[in-house]
């Protein structure tokens, strides 16, 4: 009789199920087996900067014409910031209409230190300056995309208008593409051992009684992330005319990967190799997503819009319209470009926080459940970056309906 290994997908899935059962009946091991967890990540992390660099000058130089580039980046960043905007007016109206924080008992909720990151926000024209790197090497080094991307950019255009004197270097950045691809591959066989270590040792640090005291909030947000996913990304893509269900389906194993590490690193390579795969142009896969990776965070978005009215409420604060509205002028900035920085949800938040005169110790109220909302929300944030890339190459009148409408319900790269 033989024995047939089951699909990646159904490994992880078998290691989030076991890491929450080892992390609740071991919690001290569950602890203890964070390591492994963080050892994926990290070789994850580690081809991310390669790949960015390559695929974003090879989509840039794949474009050729500046004036193209300019009206593709057009496109994508105002496609970006109308996608987050909703987000976060979706996030702060169902905190309204659910009153997500009210009624709650401060004494009973998880309290942490979450100074480290109340002191890290940066102002709009720090943040544009920011994105200019003085030396690419310490950009990459810190894997600041922003940077890198910029970079990219640039080198990508100049590499196109050399022409022909530039093709060793295009040859090249598709041998290095190539080969971090097939270098994730390699890496992505250890995914059920990383995902059963950092889920037992979330499960093990905070337990599943953690949930309890914030459990509507936790219910709220993945709701409206669901009606989110659905009603407006699936809209967009109704009137874009891209087939969302196949796009889902084809993506299927890189949600379950990136909502299990609550990190999108993890799937870019994949998610890019498989747009391509459903009728997306690879120079258009190859801005857009990688972009998108800082400009388009609609799952973040969503959560962050949620989570002040949620403090708010907690600390009995009625918000008016117009204190709503600057919350929603605010996030729309200080949400962008921090893609990368360590407790990026935190940043944000107190950033908004001290904008808006509300309490930034009100972070440590969420901070035992934000594990499990940020596994939500990177998921989502997953599916609008994979969608942008359909839609901006619908708009560009190059997406291939025959390869998309071709796709079986799950491919599976080799």
């Amino acid at each position: 009789m033989n024995f047939k290994r089951p699909g990646l997908a159904m490994q992880i899935l078998l290691g989030l199920i076991l890491g929450i059962l080892f992390g609740h009946f071991f919690p001290a091991w569950g602890e203890a087996a964070k390591p492994l967890g963080d050892a994926f990540i990290r070789m994850i992390k580690m081809i991310v900067v390669p790949i960015v660099f390559a695929s974003v000058i090879l989509g840039v130089a794949g474009v050729g014409d500046l004036k193209k580039v300019g009206r593709l980046g057009g496109i994508t960043l105002l496609y970006f910031e109308l996608a987050t905007t909703v987000a976060i007016v979706m996030g702060l109206a169902a905190a309204n209409l659910f009153q997500v924080g009210s009624g709650m008992n401060l004494e009973t909720m998880a309290k942490a230190d979450v100074s480290q990151y109340t002191g890290q926000a940066q102002t709009f024209s720090e943040t544009l300056l920011h994105i200019i790197p003085t030396n690419i090497f310490q950009g990459a080094a810190s894997g600041d995309l922003l940077q890198i991307i910029f970079f990219s950019l640039f080198f990508g255009v100049a590499l196109a208008s050399i022409g022909q004197a530039g093709k060793p270097i295009v040859d090249f950045m598709h041998a290095l593409s190539e080969t971090m691809f097939k270098l994730t591959n390699l890496i992505m066989m250890a995914a059920p051992v990383g995902v059963f270590a950092l889920i037992a040792a979330t499960i093990g640090k905070y337990g599943l009684g953690v949930l309890l005291p914030l459990g509507k909030l936790v219910l709220v947000l993945y709701l409206t992330m669901a009606a989110f996913v659905f009603v407006v990304l699936g809209g967009i893509a109704f009137l874009a005319k891209i087939p969302f269900f196949k796009l889902i389906r084809l993506i299927s194993e890189e949600l379950l990967l990136a909502f299990s590490t609550a990190s999108s690193e993890t799937v870019l390579p994949r998610i890019m190799a498989k747009l391509e795969e459903f009728g997306c142009p690879k120079a258009i896969v190859s801005f857009v997503v990688p972009t998108g990776y800082t400009f388009n965070l609609d799952g973040s978005s969503l959560y962050q819009g949620m989570a002040v009215v949620f403090i708010a409420q907690v600390y009995g604060i009625d918000l008016s319209f117009m204190q709503q509205a600057s919350i929603v002028l605010v996030l729309m900035f200080t949400s962008k470009g921090m893609a990368g920085v360590p407790g990026v949800s935190f940043v944000v938040l107190a950033a908004t926080l001290s904008s808006t005169g509300l309490p930034v110790e009100g972070l440590a109220l969420i901070a035992g459940v934000d594990r499990f909302m940020d596994m939500g929300r990177t998921a989502v944030n997953v599916i609008g970056n994979s969608l942008a890339a359909a839609v901006v190459s619908r708009v560009e009148g190059q997406f291939d309906d025959q390869a998309a409408v071709g796709i079986p319900p799950v491919a599976v790269p080799s």
